[in-house]
């Protein structure tokens, strides 16, 4: 037995799981539809996928949503996880769901998937035969990886970086790389028996003024981490920002990065797939505003190429949206991409250039520390301030980087900290924006930024 063979059985052995049987497992997964890929949905169709969120923790009702989603021409299912699995709290969780069901009162925010188990969400997951990709925010996602792929979970959201930085304060960065290189084992070994499963990255991160840079660079870094591993097919994301023409240059440098280093490590044969989120700030309160926020991200995904748009509410601002509301969304997305033809190629290769050069100069210094693996590197990197996060709550971040928007809403970096960008980049970041202010009228500045949709 091999030592991620005894890891694994070490990690499934858990009170609040199913007893797990491999041999039936990977015979499922063998056999398993090729419906339920979204690898293999990529690589034939011809539009772009229609992704939206949820997650209820009742079976009942997470039937019911997807049931709602399939009515509303849905392309890829979510599967949310409620907060207290996200936290391996698989206790709370059971008592949560048992409360659920005895009052049918949501008392999660989403599917408890270790409780319910592998055995009983297969029969729904096979039951709508399409893609359902895994939403959870997991630091250690060990026990919940082998339980979505048993289930019949074939696309996996999230990495060591975009799991932590955005959500946690004080879980260590150095275990969450190991358990998340567990993930992608598991991920590449279970790929040879059917469709590649699919990793895709979460880009929006604090989904605060995060600068395209910084994005594009943990997106790359999440991506290699993956492909060393041996994961074939793979997702790389973004949100949002609040300015279609940062949103057009980022999808340009992301796609020809994304290319340009997996082919540095020998993984060109590596399907690479290019996901955009619709607005992760805050929504407006006025639903009709929604609506249009929810729109426009639609134009700027078709704009850009997406692979997948993952879809908003117009609900968004007062809590979790509704079962109706989330297939609105789904239905109205859908017709606004049907009738987006014919969209003119927009190119601002100053800007470019810029994003091209920030991306390469941080790269280089990552990839140029002195430990001796990627993670190190990347560890290191976060440590000693060459990636910082804008608002990430942990406590390794650095939090030195400043950033504002210019007149036309574009994120601009105004103090690098130890961001290793060039001083040419950097006067052209600053040149953009009105910096003869007092350091009151500059945060003033920034708060207004951040609810720039409201």
């Amino acid at each position: 037995m091999s030592l991620l063979q005894e890891e694994r059985e070490i990690i499934v052995r858990n009170e609040y799981a199913d007893n797990f049987d491999f041999a039936e497992i990977e015979e499922f997964v063998k056999n398993a539809s090729k419906n339920l890929f979204i690898s293999h949905t990529f690589k034939n169709s011809k539009k772009m996928l229609v992704q939206p969120r949820g997650g209820f923790p009742t079976y009942k009702k997470q039937f019911a949503l997807n049931e709602f989603f399939v009515n509303a021409n849905v392309d890829v299912l979510p599967l949310t996880i409620d907060s207290n699995t996200r936290l391996n709290d698989y206790a709370m969780s059971k008592k949560m769901l048992r409360l659920s069901e005895e009052n049918d009162v949501d008392m999660l925010n989403g599917y408890p998937l270790i409780n319910h188990g592998y055995r009983t969400t297969r029969k729904m997951i096979t039951h709508f035969d399409k893609p359902v990709s895994l939403r959870h925010g997991t630091p250690d996602a060990r026990l919940l990886i082998e339980t979505a792929i048993a289930s019949g979970i074939f696309e996996i959201e999230g990495g060591p970086i975009t799991y932590l930085l955005p959500y946690s304060k004080n879980f260590p960065l150095d275990k969450a790389f190991l358990y998340w290189k567990y993930v992608e084992r598991i991920c590449a070994n279970y790929s040879k028996l059917n469709e590649p499963i699919n990793r895709e990255s979460f880009g929006p991160l604090t989904a605060t003024l995060v600068p395209p840079c910084i994005t594009i660079v943990i997106q790359l870094l999440e991506m290699l981490l993956s492909l060393e591993e041996g994961v074939k097919s793979f997702s790389v994301s973004f949100s949002q920002s609040g300015s279609v023409n940062q949103d057009i240059v980022t999808s340009a440098v992301l796609k020809k990065m994304a290319r340009y280093y997996a082919e540095q490590i020998n993984c060109g044969d590596a399907d690479i797939h290019l996901v955009y989120h619709q607005w992760m700030g805050a929504f407006p309160s006025n639903k009709d505003y929604s609506e249009s926020l929810i729109n426009t991200a639609t134009v700027i995904a078709s704009l850009v190429g997406a692979d997948k748009i993952i879809t908003k509410t117009r609900d968004e601002a007062f809590g979790i949206p509704t079962k109706e509301a989330n297939a609105k969304t789904v239905a109205n997305t859908q017709y606004t991409l049907r009738i987006l033809n014919g969209l003119p190629n927009i190119v601002d290769k100053e800007e470019e250039e810029i994003l091209e050069a920030e991306v390469k100069s941080i790269m280089e210094a990552v990839l140029n520390d002195s430990a001796d693996t990627l993670w190190r590197k990347v560890f290191n990197s976060i440590k000693n301030g060459i990636i910082d996060v804008p608002f990430s709550p942990h406590i390794i971040n650095n939090n030195e980087v400043v950033t504002v928007r210019d007149a036309n809403k574009n994120i601009r970096i105004i103090k690098r900290g130890k961001l290793p960008i060039s001083d040419r980049c950097f006067e052209y970041e600053k040149s953009k924006c009105d910096l003869n202010k007092d350091a009151t009228s500059i945060v003033n500045d920034i708060i207004h930024d951040i609810g720039i949709m409201q």
